[in-house]
């Protein structure tokens, strides 16, 4: 089993990159991609624990948003992890993330509930990429809600009034920056209208101009029409078509594997990176 997009404690997951394979590996899943939001600094943990049986896909999920402010989620895959460009312009992406977190918690404590930013710093590990995730265990701590999906659903969504945007690139940009990296671009759940505004049908010509490689198409937000659709797309602009959990661990539902990638569609993916970065022993 292939599952390309997973998260860690190095952005908004809660298992260690280890305990993420050790977990892969005992649900079957014999290709995995770790991809923190904005982040490859759980890679080498994940490299020290691979065993027999699983390979590991180096990559990482990068927040974009459109010129009109809708949030695109770009996955980049096999990608050099000593380029430059793109690993600062995922520590700018990073950096921009705490400034955008305190006035998220302005507004919420206008509403009247106690949380400040020390409480949602002690939900941080060292070296992970802060998150609304993060955010919402804090809230946890304080009896405002009970899981991270009640959080989400009642406060934290694009659409609430809580939600403030941050600095992030472009989706075209991050699919040129990706792709001087020599990795391939594959658009996550790009028509998950839950968590807020979603691009259109015709946005994806200027992303295929780009170089985009896939979409994401098998996701758990994604509705059977939803899928009919993009799986329309890809075929009509030769597009890879990918599965993934979207995992997270625990205060999500997402399994690991509960959607997962072809062979002859990751054999298709592969081939358009410009060296073969997939880690094994």
């Amino acid at each position: 089993m292939i599952d390309l997009h997973t998260h860690s404690n190095y952005s908004d997951g809660t298992d260690s990159p280890a305990q993420l394979i050790n977990k892969a590996l005992a649900a079957g899943v014999t290709t995995i991609a770790l991809t923190d939001h904005d982040s490859v600094a759980g890679i080498t943990e994940a490299t020290n624990a691979l065993r027999n049986g699983i390979s590991l896909v180096p990559g990482a999920e990068i927040s974009c948003q459109t010129e009109d402010g809708i949030s695109v989620h770009m996955l980049g895959l096999l990608f050099d992890l000593e380029n430059s460009e793109l690993i600062q312009t995922m520590a700018k992406t990073r950096e921009n993330r705490h400034g955008r977190m305190q006035r998220i918690i302005e507004r919420i404590n206008e509403a009247g509930i106690d949380i400040s930013m020390s409480d949602v710093l002690a939900e941080l590990s060292d070296g992970e990429t802060l998150g609304r995730p993060h955010l919402a265990d804090a809230l946890i701590k304080k009896g405002v809600v009970s899981s991270r999906d009640e959080a989400f659903t009642e406060m934290l969504h694009n659409k609430s009034k809580f939600y403030v945007a941050h600095y992030s690139p472009k989706p075209a940009e991050a699919i040129a920056l990706i792709k001087a990296a020599g990795g391939v671009a594959v658009i996550a759940h790009p028509m998950a209208s839950h968590r807020g505004r979603t691009i259109s049908y015709e946005t994806f010509g200027d992303l295929i101009s780009a170089g985009l490689d896939g979409i994401e198409v098998d996701h758990r937000d994604h509705s059977p029409d939803e899928k009919t659709a993009l799986i329309k797309l890809a075929k009509d602009n030769n597009l890879v078509m990918t599965g993934a959990s979207d995992y997270h661990g625990n205060g999500k539902l997402n399994l690991l594997a509960e959607y997962t990638t072809s062979n002859d569609q990751w054999d298709a993916l592969r081939s358009r990176a410009n060296a073969d970065r997939v880690i094994k022993l």
